[in-house]
């Protein structure tokens, strides 16, 4: 599990331990390396945390060897760790737009290449990737987390349709969150006056965290989470232009509270902030704990079976009907 010290990596580990996982994390933290072995502990399975940052793939690799040891292999890998910029693209400055994009891009295909130099040779395991309405549809003050989400989903894609070719048993599936509330608005990189914050609607880590699971225990391609995600998503796909409109209006002001950013933790960007931060941000008044669409998501099989019950209670009474 990468980026599993804080924020939504941190509800996964949480989450994957109490159904049974013995877990590792990968992050650059000690202090949230340390809570989330705890965490797993607790839980009563195995842990280890190891130091890594994951836009170096030898570290990533050499992580993937010491967890392999100390564990056994390698059945599932989950890629969330990710950094970001919230500022304007010009007032970026270029080192950070590359940092943000090696950690939570190349971060990605690191973990995906370690993943699966372990399991194909195996014939099984399950790959997945955290991703986000942001893959699909950029936002203003986040082009470079923008721009990396997009290019996981292209490069994936294309895993994907490799392993298929091969016939191969390994499962590689993306799940794309919403707005939570998370660590990382408390520590992002920003060149905001204001502390920054997800756009609305906010879901609590937990939620979300819950679907992952559940697509590690059901590999499935693609899962979206959350109605603002679904809508965004289609939303792009038909009316481009006038979101182009919308968060030129809108999308500056909506990321930004009303108090001053400095009063933010810190910055992660090149270094990772001291103290065990746990999974959640500043939102606990005004996050969801969960949504219809969640809801259904997370009980699709009963929701199917009940649809099938239906339609032949259905087709029992039309044949009852015409036989009289």
């Amino acid at each position: 599990m990468t980026g599993g010290s804080a924020g939504l990596g941190r509800a996964i580990v949480r989450t994957l331990a109490h159904r049974g996982w013995d877990v590792a994390v990968l992050a650059r933290g000690h202090d949230g390396l340390a809570g989330a072995v705890q965490d797993v502990a607790s839980a009563g399975r195995r842990a280890v945390g190891v130091p890594c940052d994951v836009s170096e793939h030898e570290q990533v690799e050499a992580a993937a060897d010491r967890v392999e040891e100390l564990l056994g292999p390698v059945e599932v890998w989950v890629n969330d760790a990710m950094t970001s910029v919230f500022a304007p693209f010009l007032d970026t400055a270029p080192e950070d737009f590359e940092r943000a994009t090696r950690v939570t891009y190349l971060g990605f295909v690191n973990g995906t290449r370690a993943a699966l130099r372990r399991m194909v040779p195996r014939d099984r395991g399950r790959v997945v990737q955290v991703g986000s309405a942001l893959a699909f549809r950029g936002i203003p003050l986040q082009a470079a987390y923008c721009g990396s989400k997009h290019a996981m989903v292209g490069f994936t894609e294309s895993v994907i349709t490799e392993l298929l070719h091969t016939g191969s048993a390994v499962h590689v599936s993306m799940v794309h969150m919403p707005g939570m509330n998370t660590t990382q608005f408390g520590w992002v990189r920003t060149t905001l006056p204001k502390y920054p914050q997800p756009v609305a609607p906010i879901y609590q880590p937990e939620a979300c965290a819950a679907v992952v699971a559940d697509v590690v225990d059901n590999p499935r391609r693609t899962t979206w989470v959350g109605e603002p995600t679904v809508g965004t998503i289609l939303g792009n796909r038909t009316v481009a232009p006038l979101l182009d409109r919308y968060l030129a209006r809108s999308g500056i002001s909506g990321q930004q509270t009303d108090q001053d950013a400095s009063t933010m933790v810190g910055d992660n960007l090149w270094e990772p902030v001291p103290g065990d931060h746990g999974a959640h941000g500043e939102f606990d008044d005004r996050s969801w704990r969960s949504s219809p669409q969640v809801w259904a998501l997370r009980h699709r099989r009963a929701l199917a079976g009940a649809a099938v019950g239906a339609v032949a209670l259905a087709a029992g009474v039309v044949a009852r009907g015409a036989r009289r």
